[in-house]
């Protein structure tokens, strides 16, 4: 019984988690969501504290429980071009090939929606110096499903298709056989179960600790950590990447806090979330006839973060800005980048990491309480792109990057214990991310990656999501 809980558990926490800054989730939660993830100097619910500042947690005097779920949608398009003639550069598909014109074609996911929960509890008291919280939360994930192109330029045997258009025909997605990757596919969640303790120092300043259990799940298809079966004019039989089983891997870390309350309105917050180390993602790898592949091991943490926040609190008005830096430059997995290269100096073709850089990110809220028992909220995010564009190529599995994030939310306080939230949230990735068609049969000393001239690979992306909460006080001590 115990372990069908767990497993249920772990189903409804990992089913498929996406997020907007990075790969980081922009908030938790439908207040703090609601609030554009602002919540390290103004705590509002204690799902933002328990996520963004765990000194926060001290503001909250009761017994608290809330449930969120949300249900998450993104359309990701995923765009590539050829210029007259990279058939014939990119490898030559020999007698037959049709004559090689300018192509061009987009590729949309067809993923559909995803749920998003998260669980939060608190036990605080009003004479107490200690407040206790725990919390199971997804807090990042990526994934995309883009199926192979069908308008291609001839079969595998190099007979041309006399019907094919070269203006809505996305070469990126070409199978295999025809040096695309065919069906893409990815999905990656990561689970964080914690326990945080805030501690009062003085009523005006606070500290709090967090450590962190972490689990992941990640899953490729086709696996660009494998080294590809090369077709035959490289030395292979042409099996090209393999796809990969889902694997996982446990981490840990921790996030410490320090908030400060002034008491005339004013607040400060501040937080360091470590990186969260795993274990390496063990890879079971399988070509597309079938045959196994070699398998591959591979490690990708969770950067370190860190946030300041500012808060103001006057009448009815609750305000809150965070700034946020996300290390992904000392993060394994993400610091590395490029192809990997055998004892013999030559490229294996398999990817060493996705290369990206730090990032920034602002994150505003704004909640309105003169509506009896409706608090009304507006919320704002904005996020830097980590992609370098010499790079971009090696994150086509990884396109949730969001620039602008919009939220509105609400709530409806039922009674002195019940409270019912809800947010909408519209994210956009703004300018599309772009570079060019890598392949590491064309590198050379004066082209290190390989990119394809004249070639382009890009992505953009919407998501929207509705999420709806409940927040449960235990015995709430009502003011005379």
């Amino acid at each position: 019984m115990k372990t069908t809980f767990l497993k249920l558990f772990v189903l409804l926490f990992s089913t498929a988690l996406f997020s907007q800054a990075g790969h980081i989730m922009q908030g938790v939660g439908s207040v703090n969501m609601s609030m554009g993830g602002a919540a390290t100097a103004q705590p509002l619910d204690i799902s933002g504290a328990l996520h963004w500042n765990p000194a926060a947690l001290s503001t909250f005097n009761d017994k608290i429980i809330r449930f969120d779920i949300g249900l998450f949608f993104s359309s990701p398009e995923l765009s590539s071009s050829l210029p007259s003639g990279a058939l014939w550069q990119a490898g030559d598909f020999g007698p037959g090939s049709p004559a090689s014109p300018s192509v061009f074609g987009s590729t949309k996911d067809d993923r559909g929606l995803s749920p998003m929960p998260a669980l939060a509890m608190v036990w605080g008291k009003e004479d107490s110096k200690h407040t206790f919280g725990a919390s199971a939360f997804g807090i990042s994930g990526f994934g995309v499903t883009f199926p192979q192109e069908t308008n291609l330029p001839m079969d595998e045997l190099g007979n041309p298709n006399m019907n094919w258009n070269p203006n809505n025909s996305n070469p990126i997605n070409w199978p295999q056989s025809l040096r695309g990757f065919g069906h893409i596919e990815s999905d990656y969640m990561l689970l964080q179960v914690s326990g945080t303790w805030a501690y009062e120092i003085t009523s005006n300043l606070s500290i709090g600790i967090q450590p962190n259990i972490n689990y992941a799940a990640l899953e490729l298809a086709p696996n660009p950590l494998a080294s590809p079966d090369f077709p035959p004019e490289m030395g292979g039989t042409g099996k090209g990447y393999p796809t990969s089983d889902k694997a996982s891997a446990i981490g840990y870390g921790a996030q410490f806090g320090i908030f400060y309350d002034s008491g005339n309105g004013i607040k400060l917050g501040a937080s360091y979330k470590t990186a969260q180390t795993f274990q390496e993602f063990e890879f079971n790898n399988t070509y597309l006839d079938g045959s196994a592949a070699p398998n591959v091991n591979f490690q990708m943490d969770y950067p370190a973060i860190m946030s300041l926040g500012l808060g103001y609190s006057a009448g009815q008005i609750d305000f809150a800005l965070d700034f946020r830096r996300v290390m992904y430059e000392d993060t394994e997995g993400f610091e590395a980048s490029g192809w990997e290269f055998a004892d013999n100096g030559f490229p294996t073709g398999a990817v060493n990491g996705f290369g990206w850089k730090n990032m920034s990110i602002i994150s505003a809220g704004l909640q309105y309480k003169g509506i009896n028992k409706l608090p009304l909220r507006i919320g704002y995010t904005y996020s830097s792109n980590p992609i370098d564009e010499d790079l971009a190529f090696f994150s086509t599995p990884a396109t949730a990057i969001i620039k602008n994030a919009y939220q509105f939310g609400l709530s409806y306080e039922i009674n002195d214990t019940w409270r019912f939230d809800s947010v909408y949230h519209y994210g956009t990735s703004g300018d599309a991310t772009q570079g060019q068609i890598l392949d590491p049969s064309q590198i050379s000393p004066n082209n290190p990656l390989g990119a394809i001239p004249g070639t382009t690979v890009s992505y953009d992306m919407t998501t929207s999501m509705i999420m709806v909460g409940l927040n449960y006080t235990f015995n709430k001590k009502i003011d005379n």
